[in-house]
């Protein structure tokens, strides 16, 4: 199954700590990165003063069901030092599971597609880079359709090559 994952990250070594997170993600069992997107420099949303987040998307292909993906990413987001404290606060690692297939999950604790997908330039541009065909399945509408509408702020500034 594909199933994309937002990365991002403001707080310490915000490069090494993606690269690490997509090491992390290209060891999980029953699991291969396929592809990475550029990696953006984002503002911050919230009331929260805090750094700027260095964000991507990764497309991944896996077997794994849904919660057991969701389960593996946040073992890495715990090991690479992530506390949750602040909803939207800083952190050190966010792993998203943003699109797993066409699948519509609402459960309690895992919403796919991510519920704040279309409202997000940071995720919605490196999808996009990745796939620009890419539909969402709730909608039925593609990605750069939602994109287009948003103004995109805060700015999503591209940056270097996250994977080849």
């Amino acid at each position: 199954m594909k199933a994309y994952v937002g990365l991002g990250s403001n707080l310490g070594e915000r490069e090494s700590l993606i690269r690490q997170a997509l090491d992390a993600m290209a060891t999980l069992p029953q699991t291969t990165v396929v592809r990475a997107s550029s990696l953006y420099d984002t503002e911050p949303l919230g009331e929260v003063m805090q750094p700027d987040f260095l964000n991507a998307v990764v497309l991944l292909e896996t077997d794994l069901a849904p919660r057991q993906l969701l389960w593996n990413l946040m073992l890495i987001e715990k090991r690479l030092g992530r506390v949750r404290t602040q909803k939207w606060g800083p952190r050190t690692i966010d792993l998203d599971l943003l699109l797993y297939g066409d699948e519509i999950i609402d459960e309690a604790d895992l919403r796919v597609p991510h519920p704040e997908l279309t409202r997000r330039a940071f995720v919605l541009v490196p999808l996009t880079e990745l796939d620009p065909m890419l539909v969402h399945p709730g909608t039925g509408e593609a990605l750069r359709a939602h994109l287009s509408r948003l103004k995109t702020r805060p700015p999503v500034k591209r940056g270097t090559r996250l994977w080849n």
